[in-house]
């Protein structure tokens, strides 16, 4: 009796021991109230196309499961344009996207223990301020951008008034915008009305006898009229001053005391900006107004023709037109040519 009651206690003693053993083997498990979950999802732009690179910041819930309390989460989204945050425990949070070019977005919800969320398509918006956009441009193309602002440029909305800029900070020419400044001047409609005038005129007076009356007459004034102001322009204001890098524009001064504008715009019949800012004496003008006067004597009436004293002549009259019409650049022709830009406009 007392061996069976031994025999029990030690087979008792066997299963508390083993139960005992069981149980430290094994681990607590987590309470379903603390299993972590995961957070993912996609960023896209309001075409559809995934954003890349764009930063994903998780806030208000712990962002690792074994870390008290961690305060934030940042991941960057892929080429597909997912992000995913893992070992997020439960509760509210709250995703902060922001990308350049793009206006911040947010994105809440509520991560259940355990649970693999899926937050909703986040699309974002392109910003309405983005103002970090700089281009640069070379001195060539601000200069086109000049020009095409000086071929603008018309007296009364009509004649053309290209060889003036108003710009503040003008940029040298190049060669070839010179001649491209040059030819678009020769051939401007309103040039060959012009010609026209001074030809009638001159038939009127019967100036340059030579070539008779008639519609002969007044073809061999307006041929000689235009080639004159063709010629000119070539050589004074293009290859010239290509040649001797010059300016041929005038720079308008709409500041300073009258007498100062006045003798400004008269010396700039003789004087100019180079190419490289500087003032010097204006070859391109006054050799310009010499060639020209000498290649008139070749289709000028024989008895019209007199040698160096009408070529010295015409140079003559060619530097004090240019003059008078610095004059009229700098103290009226401002006030008469409309839709300038602003920025053209200094204070007179």
């Amino acid at each position: 009796m007392v061996l069976q009651f031994k025999s029990g206690l030690k087979v008792l003693l066997l299963l508390s021991l083993s139960c005992a053993s069981l149980c430290a083997g094994q681990s607590p498990q987590p309470t379903p109230s603390t299993a972590s979950g995961t957070i993912s999802g996609t960023v896209v732009d309001q075409s559809g196309a995934v954003v890349t690179g764009a930063a994903v910041k998780l806030t208000g819930a712990d962002t690792d499961a074994d870390k008290a309390q961690s305060p934030s989460q940042q991941v960057l989204t892929g080429d597909n344009g997912q992000f995913s945050f893992a070992n997020v425990a439960p509760g509210a949070f709250q995703l902060t996207i922001t990308s350049p070019g793009f206006a911040p977005q947010t994105s809440s919800g509520i991560l259940a223990p355990g649970e693999v969320h899926l937050v909703p398509q986040i699309a974002l918006a392109v910003a309405s301020n983005v103002t970090d956009v700089q281009v640069a441009l070379s001195p060539v193309e601000i200069a086109e951008a000049q020009i095409k602002d000086q071929e603008k440029q018309r007296i009364l909305g009509v004649i053309p008034n290209f060889y003036v800029t108003y710009d503040p900070h003008p940029f040298s020419l190049t060669p070839k915008q010179k001649f491209e400044l040059a030819w678009k001047t020769t051939i401007d409609p309103v040039t060959f009305v012009i010609v026209g005038g001074i030809a009638g005129v001159q038939q009127a007076e019967n100036t340059f006898g030579g070539y008779g009356q008639g519609a002969q007459g007044y073809a061999k004034r307006y041929g000689a009229s235009y080639a004159d102001l063709a010629i000119g322009t070539f050589i004074g204001s293009a290859i010239l001053p290509s040649v001797l890098k010059q300016d041929p524009r005038y720079f308008y001064k709409g500041s300073g005391s009258t007498r100062s504008r006045v003798l400004y715009a008269i010396a700039n019949a003789v004087i100019c900006k180079g190419d490289n800012g500087r003032w010097q004496v204006n070859y391109s003008n006054i050799l310009g107004s010499l060639a020209a006067g000498g290649i008139s004597n070749l289709y000028y009436p024989a008895q019209n023709r007199n040698g160096a004293a009408l070529t010295f002549e015409n140079a003559a009259i060619g530097i004090g037109a240019t003059a008078a019409a610095n004059l009229v650049e700098e103290f009226l022709m401002r006030k008469l040519t409309p839709n300038l830009p602003k920025h053209d406009q200094p204070t007179p």
